[in-house]
């Protein structure tokens, strides 16, 4: 008897066919409907390959913060121009930089998978389509799905977009068109059909189903608007998420990346910090908010307010993005913060791509917390929030910069580095922007 419960035990110790650990299997959709994983767009469980496919983790992330000032320069060309709403679409494009967040989404009956970027600055949704001239291998085939269809220049919707002209007469599809990260551009059909977030099915989803491109910048399975315009997943969803989301993006440190989008009011934070939402006429899907002002450390940064005040005349002010990595504030502001912020760090200082306040990782601990003051509450961000380190380790470099010296740069914006590891609460429905602290991972 004993050598029979002898020989069971090593059979069920020894012999039992394991499973080895899926670090991406937890990256699947929650259980909640609402609450969805959220991948760095070069994580370890992203489809996705980095340009420099060799490179390191951190090599990677300070590549992808050389890129900002594109992203800066979409931005400031949004509030620049005023956007028609109302008027037949016309000539003209839009430029566009790349997103370094992904989720998972379907399209279409029987959904097909895309892993779509997220962005809090654009509204309408584009993903590519069969037969695409220069996309990807992934595409959505809207032939196989019931409950696909173009959308004729005739419709409404077609005024929301800019692009190609529609005919005075005759009935045509709404084709509009994009510029991408200043080398690429698209050419789209404006399109229905059902969108599927986790186990929610948004029928009737209008995007554009991408018939070309041109260039190497363009996400390779599309991308989904999170802003306020008429065309964003916010106003197509209707009362399915009241105008409420909410993102947390874990540490950059990270290369399991995973984090989670909360779609609609439940689940989110009960006790929040909140900041009102900032509204420009000229761009209502951008999110301003009300940055009043910077310390460093213990010191009140000394700043002329009129470099942080909303006007959206000018578009200037400062607004909240998923899209940039690090936080660029307009040159007269950044100048002061890093001034201050290397009269507390010994130096010597040296220069590292984007981030020109680099230095001994030794001198780590004396660097002196940000603040970041906005109407109603103040944002202490933790140093993985404030500083990035070198492939190698021994460099700190301040995880900030100016914004470029365009012909519109009067934008600061709080980016997504500095949003590691918070929940990020939109409200669109009570204007209210909520922060609070939470692990991401």
């Amino acid at each position: 008897m004993a050598l029979s419960i002898l020989a069971f035990l090593f059979c069920a110790l020894f012999l039992t066919p394991t499973t080895a650990f899926d670090p991406c299997a937890s990256s699947e959709s929650k259980p909640d409907t609402s609450d969805l994983s959220v991948l760095h767009v070069y994580g370890k469980c992203s489809p996705f390959t980095p340009p420099q496919a060799s490179s390191s983790w951190a090599n990677t992330i300070i590549n992808m913060a050389s890129k900002d000032p594109e992203r800066l320069t979409y931005l400031s060309s949004l509030v620049a121009t005023p956007k028609p709403i109302s008027v037949p679409i016309g000539s003209g494009q839009q430029i566009l930089n790349i997103g370094n967040y992904v989720v998972r989404a379907k399209i279409g009956t029987p959904g097909q998978l895309m892993f779509m970027v997220l962005d809090t600055s654009n509204d309408a949704a584009w993903v590519p389509c069969s037969e695409c001239t220069g996309c990807s291998s992934t595409t959505f085939a809207p032939n196989i799905s019931s409950t696909y269809g173009p959308l004729d220049c005739s419709m409404p919707e077609c005024t929301q977009v800019r692009g190609l002209s529609c005919p005075t007469t005759g009935s045509v599809s709404c084709l509009f068109n994009m510029s991408y990260g200043g080398d690429s551009s698209f050419t789209a059909t404006l399109s229905r059909d059902s969108l599927t977030l986790g186990t929610d099915v948004i029928p009737n989803f209008a995007f554009g189903c991408i018939n070309s491109v041109s260039g190497k910048s363009i996400p390779p399975q599309g991308l989904l608007g999170l802003g306020r315009g008429s065309m964003s997943l916010l106003s197509q969803s209707g009362p399915l998420y009241s105008g409420v989301f909410s993102y947390c993006l874990p540490s950059f440190k990270s290369y399991y990346f995973s984090g989670s989008l909360r779609l609609g009011p439940v689940g989110q934070p009960k006790t929040i910090r909140t900041t009102p939402l900032l509204r420009n006429p000229h761009r209502p899907s951008l999110y301003y908010v009300n940055l009043t002002g910077v310390n460093v450390g213990r010191v009140k940064v000394p700043l002329d307010p009129a470099l942080l005040a909303f006007d959206p005349n000018t578009g200037a002010g400062t607004v909240i993005d998923s899209g940039t990595v690090i936080t660029r504030f307009v040159q007269p502001v950044y100048n002061a913060i890093r001034d201050e912020f290397q009269k507390q760090v010994k130096g010597p200082f040296s220069s590292l791509g984007a981030f020109d306040t680099c230095f001994a990782v030794t001198n780590e601990d004396i660097a002196p917390a940000i603040t970041l003051r906005f109407s109603g509450m103040n944002l202490v961000l933790p140093m993985e929030n404030s500083l990035i380190h070198s492939s190698s380790g021994s460099l700190a470099c301040l995880a900030m910069a100016a914004a470029p010296n365009n012909v519109n740069s009067v934008l600061n914006v709080i980016a997504n580095l500095q949003q590691q590891n918070l929940r990020i609460l939109f409200d669109t429905v009570n204007s209210k922007l909520g922060i609070a602290r939470e692990l991401c991972n």
